[in-house]
């Protein structure tokens, strides 16, 4: 229910922000809308970010929930040097 936006920036200084929703996050578009939503709210100042992260935590407990794995790379050519 709750998704954390972490931004680490150039110089190592850290922020993050979080949502927590009413009813258990279920749709990858629900996903990127709260996160779109909680990087707009930063004042990036004209620094230049390092690490992006997206975490999902307070998770259902439902017994029947099927766990899967979401594309990172989806439609991406992506070559490895």
């Amino acid at each position: 229910r709750t998704l954390t936006l972490k931004v680490k920036f150039s110089d190592y200084q850290q922020l993050t922000r979080s949502k927590t929703m009413l009813a258990p996050i279920s749709e990858l578009s629900t996903i990127f809308e709260i996160a779109k939503a909680l990087f707009e709210s930063i004042d990036l100042e004209n620094r230049s970010i390092r690490l992006l992260g997206i975490s999902l935590s307070n998770l259902d407990n439902a017994k029947q929930t099927q766990v899967i794995q979401l594309p990172l790379f989806q439609n991406a050519d992506i070559t490895w040097k």
